[in-house]
């Protein structure tokens, strides 16, 4: 299939290598002739996925606290002094007391709650670079020569 039969809708047929090969040298006679070059590029995009989860939350532990409390308490002290044998008006009675009151301190325990400390969460974003590689295909011309043919690569032009 020529150049031509492609540019006016000509339907394919099944060609040999033989045909190919003569559509190719029909082509290349003309004139003007035209090959276009292509070239795989990346596209590369970006996903977000979930890749964990972190959950705050708190539990209640038991500590055992052992705290020296000081504490007061009286102690009667009997002292007994000899005395002269001095006379006394007073009589004999089996009715005198004396009361003394004693005093002890007692711990109490109570309980309090109070805020120690304060948590909090938040996330941030954190950019990285991951390298990707991956093997492109482009095609390149290559340009053959038989005999005494001069071609003038013309590079400027792209520019």
């Amino acid at each position: 299939m020529g150049f031509f039969d492609r540019l006016f809708g000509v339907e394919p047929q099944e060609e040999t290598v033989e045909e190919r090969r003569v559509a190719d040298t029909e082509f290349a006679e003309e004139d003007d002739a035209t090959l276009r070059l292509r070239e795989e590029e990346l596209d590369i995009r970006k996903d977000r996925v979930k890749t964990g989860e972190v959950v705050l939350h708190k539990d209640v532990v038991e500590e055992q606290q052992r705290v020296a409390v000081p504490v007061a308490h009286d102690e009667v002290v009997i002292e007994r002094r000899v005395l002269d044998h001095a006379p006394s008006s007073e009589p004999i009675t089996e009715e005198e007391t004396v009361h003394i009151p004693v005093t002890a301190e007692r711990v109490e325990v109570d309980k309090h709650t109070v805020v120690r400390e304060e948590i909090s969460a938040h996330k941030r974003e954190v950019q990285e670079t991951e390298n990707v590689d991956e093997v492109l295909h482009k095609e390149v011309a290559r340009v053959e020569t038989d005999g005494e043919a001069v071609v003038t690569d013309d590079v400027d032009a792209y520019r």
